[in-house]
């Protein structure tokens, strides 16, 4: 069996790293998709989607190291589903408001963003100058 989902979207914060206790870096940052359509009576509706995304080893640090928030990403990877619900991560927000967060890991990270490009104004510059993707654990061609 298999299963793979892309996303294309922006940062909703910096990304953060860490690293196991073996020593292996993981890099942890939040993508929104934005989608928007016009109903049947006429009315516009946007839909915005957030992903946890996680990233490992090689990958990890050159998010780490290029990623701002509100850079422009595409990501490959697989869904992880919450240990408790086998779905998405579920909890209560600040609000009081249900909340949920698709958790995906990562196998290809592309930079969408030039430098000094970001969606949201104030936002540092996020990605290489040309477009950077990073795939599968152990790969180590770095392509600019």
């Amino acid at each position: 069996m298999f299963q793979t989902i892309i996303l294309a979207g922006n940062l909703g914060r910096d990304p953060e790293m860490r690293y196991t206790p073996t020593g292996q870096a993981v890099t942890s940052f939040s993508v929104a998709t934005n989608r928007q359509w016009t109903n049947n009576n006429g009315e516009t509706i946007k839909e915005t989607i957030w992903f946890r995304v996680s990233a490992w080893g090689k990958m990890a640090e050159t998010c780490n190291q290029y990623l701002k928030k509100g850079s422009k990403v595409l990501v490959e990877g697989r869904l992880t589903a919450d240990a408790n619900s086998g779905g998405p991560r579920i909890w209560t927000g600040q609000d009081g408001q249900p909340r949920a967060s698709f958790e995906v890991s990562a196998q290809t990270v592309r930079f969408l963003s030039s430098r000094g490009e970001a969606s949201e104004p104030g936002a540092g510059g996020a990605a290489p100058a040309e477009e950077g993707s990073f795939g599968g654990e152990g790969d180590e061609n770095i392509p600019f």
